[in-house]
């Protein structure tokens, strides 16, 4: 039987290895390293680029190959929970058990720490030694989905809708497509950036770009559903944030009860679109089960 926990140990430890190389290698000792550093190493589930490892895993690749994109998508992740944090977004003190990074630093620092990191994960990305056109051509394409999942079509205009819609109560199509923006895409593009560098056909790309869409989803309903009931000890951040801010959530609209469904339904399609695939793709599936049971 798949062990999951294992799994993510495993992956988690390459990860921070890799992650701890790029800062060593590329940084020299000052202020802002010293906050990129303090934001990227405190832990945190690394859901992204353990899904990227693993929709690569998934059509037959290997986690080394990919290692570069997930540490880079690992480090656009930090660098938006930075910017959410600061007093002029969310205004939050507390982010996995430690203080935000512009309490522990001040908010310059933590404005400038999120930009490095942001700029690093693409030198880290444009970087790759490129042996042929083949191979130039697939990381172009990975560059430009992660560019398109972070930027303005993607995560920062689901974050602009996000503070824009404080105080407003939105449909269940707003809300979802606010949150496919917010959180999903760059769910959907590590998995995406996975199987395209390890080779994945046409057919594998498609089912795993549905499996992505469920399960960013599903990411953020159980988000939702922490935020009203979660354990702030558990977690490491405040809970009730939603609530405060006047959000529209899921539990808000739908209550707990259907939210807590609907996580279960849309883990239920991801699943499904794994019908094609052997055991190499166990830990998207076991990955789909986590999301909406993890309790941080």
């Amino acid at each position: 039987m798949f062990d999951l926990n294992s799994y993510l140990v495993s992956k988690n430890n390459h990860i921070n290895n890799s992650l701890n190389e790029i800062l060593r290698d590329r940084l020299s000792s000052s202020r802002i390293v010293s906050a990129m550093e303090y934001s990227l190493m405190a832990g945190g589930k690394r859901i992204r680029p353990v899904l990227c490892i693993a929709a690569a895993e998934a059509v037959g690749g290997k986690a080394d190959k990919v290692l570069p994109a997930a540490c880079a998508i690992e480090m656009i992740h930090t660098y938006s929970l930075i910017h959410d944090d600061l007093p002029a977004i969310d205004n939050d003190g507390l982010r996995r058990g430690k203080p935000t990074c512009h309490v522990a630093f001040d908010e310059a620092t933590a404005i400038l720490a999120g930009d490095a990191l942001l700029t690093l994960a693409f030198q880290i990305l444009s970087s790759i030694e490129l042996k042929n056109e083949h191979y130039a051509s697939k990381w172009l394409s990975v560059i430009c989905a992660i560019s398109r999942a972070a930027g303005y079509q993607g995560m920062i205009e689901g974050q602009m809708r996000d503070i824009a819609s404080e105080g407003l109560m939105l449909t269940l199509n707003e809300l979802e497509e606010m949150h496919s923006l917010k959180t999903g895409a760059i769910i959907e593009a590590s998995i995406y950036c996975g199987a395209i560098i390890e080779n994945g056909n046409i057919e594998q790309i498609k089912q795993l770009g549905v499996y992505a869409k469920n399960i960013g989803l599903a990411f953020q309903v159980t988000d939702d559903i922490l935020n009203v009931e979660g354990d702030p000890k558990i977690m490491g951040k405040a809970v009730g944030t939603d609530k405060n801010r006047k959000k529209s959530t899921y539990p808000s609209i739908m209550g707990i009860d259907k939210s807590r469904e609907f996580a279960e339904k849309l883990a239920d399609n991801a699943l499904q679109a794994l019908d094609g695939f052997d055991n190499r793709s166990d830990p998207l599936r076991a990955i789909a089960g986590y999301i909406i049971e993890r309790k941080k």
